[in-house]
C-alpha cells in the first residue's frame, strides 16, 4: 500500500527499530527492493535522489511505477524523493504523487535552511505529503557528486531543537558521523549526540551515509533512536561482488545476479535494523 512515513515512524519508535531506505537508480532497482520488503513483511522507504534523476530513471518514470508498485504491495510503501535541493522538482514529485520528500538545504545558513523548508512543507502538506529535511551536513561521496566526507558538520542539539520548533518538519536528518559514499575504515559514530538529540526533540530521526558504516554502529543507532536509515553505496557493491562471484553469460544473467546481489543486501539490513514485521 502506498503510505506516507508517519505511521511507520510512530511504529518504529515505538518499537526501537529503524526502517532501511534503499535508494533506487532505476526501474528494476525499485521492483527489487519492493519484492524484498513483500518477501519480509516488513515496511519499505523507497528512496529516489534527486541527483539520479537523468540517464537511467526520470522523475515521471518513477513515479508512475513507483506508485503502481507500491499500491499493489502487501506492506506499507512510502515513495520519497531524496536529497531535493530544486524547489520546482521537489514540488513536482509531490504533484506527481510523491508521498514524501526531502528538502536539502543543509548547506544554507540556518534562517535560509528555514525558510527553504517552511516552503517546502506548507506545499507538500497541503497536498497530503510528509516533509524530511536536515540539519548539520552529512558529506558526499562519490555517488551523490558533490562532496566528500570532509564536508561533513555535526548537527548540534541547540538547533536541531530550534529548527524542529520552527518548521514543525515531519522527520530530521542529522549529522552524528557518517558520510554518503564508502568508507575506507569505520566511521566513528558520536552516540552520545544522538542521544542528546533523540531526547531533546520529538521528532523521527534520519540517519543518511548508512553504507559501509558497519552492522554494529548501524544496529546500535536502529535501536536507540534513528527511524530511517537511507543506504545505497552497499546496494551497488553487492550487486557487483554477486557478478564478480558467478560472471555473467547473458545480460539476463547480469540482471538476474545484480538482483539477487541487491536483494541479500537488503535483506541483511532490515535483519541488523531490527525492522519488526507489519502486524
Amino acid at each position: 500500500m502506498l503510505v506516507t512515513s508517519k505511521e511507520m515512524f510512530e511504529k518504529a519508535r515505538e518499537g526501537g527499530y529503524a526502517i532501511p531506505a534503499p535508494n533506487f537508480i532505476d526501474l528494476e532497482s525499485l521492483r527489487w527492493h519492493v519484492e524484498t520488503a513483500e518477501k519480509l513483511n516488513v515496511p519499505l522507504i523507497l528512496p529516489l535522489a534527486e541527483a539520479h534523476i537523468g540517464e537511467n530513471i526520470t522523475l515521471e518514470d518513477a513515479a508512475l511505477v513507483g506508485k503502481k508498485y507500491a499500491a499493489a504491495a502487501k506492506v506499507p510503501v512510502a515513495l520519497h524523493l531524496d536529497h531535493g535541493t530544486d524547489p520546482e522538482i521537489i514540488k513536482k514529485a509531490v504533484d506527481m504523487g510523491f508521498t514524501s520528500v526531502m528538502i536539502d538545504a543543509s548547506m544554507e545558513s540556518f534562517e535560509e535552511n528555514v525558510r527553504r523548508t517552511k516552503e517546502i512543507i506548507a506545499y507538500a502538506h497541503a497536498r497530503g505529503a510528509v516533509v524530511e529535511a536536515e540539519i548539520g551536513h552529512v558529506g558526499a561521496g562519490e555517488n551523490y557528486e558533490n562532496h566528500d566526507e570532509s564536508d561533513s558538520q555535526y548537527t548540534t542539539v541547540k538547533e536541531a531543537r530550534r529548527f524542529v520548533e520552527e518548521t514543525g518538519v515531519d522527520s530530521l536528518a542529522i549529522s552524528i558521523g557518517t558520510a554518503h559514499g564508502m568508507y575506507k575504515g569505520i566511521p566513528e559514530i558520536n552516540f552520545d549526540r544522538l542521544k542528546e538529540i533523540a531526547g531533546a526533540i520529538d521528532t523521527p530521526l534520519v540517519l543518511h551515509g548508512g553504507s559501509s558504516s558497519g552492522d554494529e554502529n548501524l544496529n546500535k543507532c536502529a535501536v536507540n533512536g534513528i527511524s530511517k536509515i537511507n543506504i545505497f553505496s552497499d546496494l551497488l557493491a553487492a550487486a557487483m561482488k554477486s557478478l564478480e562471484e558467478a560472471p555473467p553469460k547473458t545480460y539476463l544473467d547480469v540482471k538476474a545476479l545484480s538482483k539477487k546481489g541487491m536483494q541479500d543486501c537488503l535483506e541483511h539490513y532490515y535483519s541488523v535494523f531490527e525492522t519488526k514485521p507489519i502486524d
